[in-house]
């Protein structure tokens, strides 16, 4: 198994077999007709996409399709299509290596579902912002139906929908668990995580005659396969025993997780798997897993090395046409709208919230673009995109402030199996300076035609407080109005589960940030963002919340409730009941409260919404059977009054973004007050 060191050594495009070469389409071709125009009688690779093509490096399957292309090989997209039946999967005809299936942006029950298990009638990624232009599970039923069109083509799984279900999950939307999505879908491979390098060399090495069932040394590649005999296995029931094989040398141990059938019907054994699979995410450290379902092994490979910052600039450098395709004509796509005039500077997130599945996809280890990749696609913003006003609507990534942070020490870093850089404190190791990124907000402020330059990827504000000159950079030339930062809750106990810093930290960012508005002459406010119903929250908890909003003066339109996306840590602890940073043993396991019922998790958002109407009947209840009834009245110290305003109680709230409310002031939803009345 290669180190990171040795395999950061090859820079993407790899070299292979390169059937064919030539000049970039201007769109990979959605038809026949552009498959015509281009010359081709048919495509190597066929990718099939939840989303809307839009060639920019922001969607999955444009960056796919173009790094594919720059192999050599011809990529046409199926966008969408119609899955009632497998004709539409025909219309760029028989691909002559793969299929490459991906649900989109977004795992396609997320997309289509609320938290409250709602359907959702609108999606960001379709032309018009249309709703139901994909089906539940899209990835399992395009499977499907591309092995109806064409049973003998290999078909290989990808993007988050995949990278999320790679193993035996739970699965909020129906509460059960479910299979890994390549035994559910029967495809022949599942590729996880960052996926170029992997998808490269899939691509490069079936041109070369390969099957599917002889990749299984790629990294971030899931298959079924046998365990091969000169391999130890290392049994999961106990978790810190599973670190006694970590001097074995490389390449002779799997670690077995509990069965499919095991974690459907034994939640112990569900945080086990849970447990592993997050301490071996690390790619310098990490063994294979593998996990039974029925009478066949799931394999999954080490997650894949990190890029280097010339594969980074090599996959946004390569030609996108940086547009929706022309067959949508004038629709607008909501996520493109969104982010046309941004830039991505680096992938991957050390935070670890165990609510977020950034690190499960992306990794932690942070990914950076250099600084000329990223002016050179400012200029093309400037020069290409239609609409551009000056202003770049968001620097940044995952997160806004972790461009070329690292561990100080490669062989530390290697050796860690810390699920977070930050918690419970930021490590001693980790470098926080943000000197790179100062350097390159100064020198995108000067790209000629550049007016402004927005930062609205949210700040980490524990690492932000370690360094004032970036507080002030921020807020003196790349704030307009007011700055989302999140927080997520005031108190200690769901803290702990989430893997934030207390909200002792998030007062110390304000003091910096108001200091810096104010030496800047600026009238600028702090969004701050919080999650009800999260695992570890009790309803005291709740009423502590709102009684923070409420001393200080917000008010909490946009309620974000806890929702269990699959794989994420939360999602554990929410299915099982057990902390799952902790060691998981039978009897000794630490228990974590968890809120599950339709009207605790209403209350959870009404205490958040302490001062909408149609929660007072809710709340007034709750806080009589806390004991808690001193709370209620007209007082500035009472959360809600004893009467109930003619004609309330019933209608739902309108959704805005959290506002803070200053004296004598009513807030827009773009953050302006309005007069005072």
């Amino acid at each position: 198994m290669e180190t990171i060191a040795s395999a950061q050594k090859q820079i993407i495009p790899l070299s292979g077999s390169k059937p064919r070469a030539g000049r970039a389409a201007p769109f990979l071709p959605m038809s026949r007709a552009e498959m015509t125009a281009l010359g081709w009688d048919e495509c190597d690779i066929v990718l099939v996409t939840g989303d809307a093509y839009v060639d920019h490096p922001s969607f999955g399957m444009a960056i796919i399709g173009r790094l594919l292309e720059s192999q050599g090989f011809r990529v046409g997209i199926i966008s969408q299509p119609d899955w009632q039946s497998a004709e539409p999967f025909k219309a760029l005809g028989r691909p002559r290596l793969f299929f490459g299936i991906t649900g989109g942006n977004l795992d396609s029950m997320v997309n289509r579902y609320t938290s409250d298990r709602k359907l959702r009638h609108d999606d960001a990624y379709t032309a018009g912002g249309e709703g139901g232009k994909r089906p539940d599970r899209c990835t399992i039923v395009y499977t499907q139906r591309c092995r109806e069109a064409y049973k003998d083509v290999p078909i290989v799984l990808g993007g988050i929908e995949a990278s999320l279900r790679r193993i035996a999950h739970y699965d909020y939307w129906s509460d059960k668990v479910r299979r890994s999505i390549l035994a559910d879908a029967k495809a022949d491979l599942l590729i996880y995580g960052n996926a170029e390098r992997a998808v490269v060399e899939v691509a490069n090495r079936l041109a070369a005659g390969d099957t599917p069932r002889q990749l299984d040394s790629i990294r971030g590649v899931a298959l079924f396969r046998r365990v091969p005999e000169h391999f130890t296995e290392l049994h999961a029931d106990d978790l810190d025993s599973a670190d006694e094989g970590a001097s074995r040398k490389p390449g002779d141990t799997v670690i077995r997780l509990p069965s499919f059938e095991q974690v459907e019907d034994d939640r112990d054994a569900y945080a086990r798997a849970s447990r592993v699979l997050h301490r071996e995410a690390n790619p310098g450290n990490a063994r294979p897993l593998v996990q039974r379902h029925g009478d066949r092994d799931l394999w999954l490979n080490p997650p894949p090395i990190p890029l280097t910052s010339d594969e980074m600039d090599t996959v946004y450098d390569l030609p996108y046409a940086r547009a929706p395709h022309p067959s949508y004509g004038d629709a607008k796509i909501p996520a493109w709208d969104m982010i046309k005039f941004s830039v991505t500077v680096m992938r991957g997130c050390f935070g670890g919230c165990t609510f977020c599945s950034i690190t499960e996809h992306e990794g932690r280890i942070i990914q950076n673009r250099s600084e000329g990749s990223i002016l050179r696609e400012i200029e093309k913003i400037r020069d290409k995109t239609p609409g551009f006003t000056g202003v770049i609507s968001d620097i940044g990534g995952p997160t806004a402030n972790m461009y070329r942070m690292a561990c100080k020490d490669p062989k530390i870093e290697a050796a860690c199996r810390l699920p977070s850089c930050v918690f419970p404190d930021i490590c001693p190791n980790l470098n926080t300076s943000h000197d790179d990124l100062i350097r390159l907000y100064r020198k995108v402020r000067e790209v000629k035609g550049v007016k402004k330059v927005m930062v609205a990827s949210g700040v980490r504000y524990d690492l932000a407080v370690k360094s004032p000159e970036y507080v002030k950079e921020l807020v003196t030339h790349h704030v307009g109005g007011y700055l989302k930062i999140a927080p997520e809750h005031t108190e200690r106990g769901p803290l702990d589960k989430m893997m934030k810093p207390g909200i002792g930290t998030y007062d110390r960012f304000k003091e910096m940030f108001d200091a810096a508005a104010k030496e800047a002459g600026k009238k600028y406010y702090l969004i701050p963002y919080f999650i009800a119903a999260h695992p570890g929250t009790t309803d005291q908890d709740m009423l502590q919340l709102a009684l923070w909003l409420k001393k200080n003066r917000y008010r909490a339109d946009q309620v974000q409730t806890f929702l269990p996306s699959p794989m994420a840590t939360a999602t554990a602890m929410y299915h099982t009941g057990v902390n799952t940073l902790k060691g998981v043993r039978r009897g000794a396991t630490d228990k974590v409260e968890t809120v599950r019922g339709g009207r605790q998790r209403r209350l959870h958002k009404a205490f958040l919404r302490y001062h909408d109407p149609d929660n007072w009947p809710l709340l007034r209840d709750a806080l009589k059977e806390m004991g808690r009834a001193d709370l209620i009245g007209p007082r500035p110290d009472q959360l809600v009054p004893a009467h109930q305003p003619p004609g309330t109680g019933k209608a739902a709230a309108t959704k805005r973004p959290v506002r803070p409310i200053g004296r004598g002031q009513r807030f827009t939803t773009k953050g302006v007050p309005f007069p005072k009345k």
